[in-house]
């Protein structure tokens, strides 16, 4: 037989496999480690949120809430002006466990994989602010039900953020709540 060895393709003995996979564990838990670094340190001490969950908030909530040219000249206040992410930490802290744990994992979504989707090798908070748009849009867009929804769930919550402050109402058209107001004031 010309050569050839009777005993067919050679196979991977069980302990070979498992140090392959054992090499791929490491080399991925490497590469994630790396991914998690670099995170500024939020102002003040979180109740829930790590760093790089408070800085998705962050980011994903200047890209949510952005006031347009004519909003910011009318002195609409950003995000980070009104506090989203702190008023997000506080929320996901009273959670239901299994919600916020849903939640946070859909931040390490959006944060290490959606980007990968959209054709970006960086993380969701190292991308320019247009390409930030176009991972909430593909988010926000998805043909995954389960997507979608933590869109939404993340943009109620960045809108719940911003929306209370007063100087955001006036966006909507929001003269404030009526109870406290003087008969001829409105």
């Amino acid at each position: 037989m010309r050569g050839l060895s009777s005993a067919g393709p050679r196979r991977l003995s069980r302990r070979r496999l498992l140090e392959a996979g054992a090499a791929i564990a490491v080399a991925l838990g490497a590469g994630v480690t790396l991914r998690m670094r670099g995170y500024p340190v939020p102002p003040r001490p979180l109740l829930v949120l790590s760093a790089w969950q408070y800085a998705v908030v962050q980011h994903a909530a200047r890209r949510i809430a952005a006031p347009d040219a004519a909003a910011t000249k009318a002195g609409v206040p950003a995000a980070d002006e009104t506090g989203v992410a702190d008023f997000a930490d506080a929320w996901i802290a009273r959670m239901n466990p299994r919600m916020r744990r849903d939640l946070l994992r859909f931040l390490a979504f959006v944060e290490q994989v959606a980007p990968f989707g959209c054709g970006y090798l960086g993380r969701f908070t190292r991308l320019e602010p247009a390409a930030q748009d176009r991972v909430l849009a593909s988010i926000e867009g998805s043909s995954h039900g389960l997507l979608r929804a933590g869109f939404d769930g993340l943009k109620a919550l960045v809108f719940l953020g911003y929306y209370r402050d007063p100087r955001t109402w006036s966006v909507m058209g929001y003269d404030g709540p009526l109870l406290g107001r003087t008969s001829g004031a409105r």
